[in-house]
């Protein structure tokens, strides 16, 4: 089994800084990419940022310059660091990494809960 557990969502006002951490655990051979994706209400998932495990990265344009996505190889964790919030980012955050199992010689795609970050004065 593989778990994805999300923390560091809640509410913060428009300006405001708020840590996502990702942390996968369970029967993990080795990690390829992480991302972290979100849905607003009424709308569909967005991809908001990748990282490959080379550290390799990749943001959406609304993102970027106030978004920083990172990992910590030994630790299965990925961190996204939100600054400047505005209210267009309030959503569900999800986690996503490609990964393979313990075992298996096929890479999957796991997804966490989620966790809501909402910015709002």
């Amino acid at each position: 089994q593989v778990q994805l557990m999300e923390s560091g969502g809640g509410l913060v006002q428009p300006g405001g800084s708020l840590r996502l951490s990702c942390a996968a655990s369970g029967s993990i051979f080795s990690i390829n990419a992480m991302g972290w994706y979100r849905q607003a209400p009424g709308k569909e998932r967005e991809l908001v940022a990748t990282i490959t495990s080379g550290g390799r990265t990749n943001y959406i344009d609304s993102v970027k310059g106030r978004f920083t996505i990172s990992r910590d190889n030994a630790k299965n964790t990925a961190y996204l660091q939100m600054n400047s919030l505005k209210p267009e980012d309030t959503a569900v955050y999800y986690c996503n990494a490609e990964l393979y199992r313990l075992g298996y010689a096929h890479a999957a795609n796991y997804w966490g809960q989620g966790t809501q970050v909402t910015v709002s004065s």
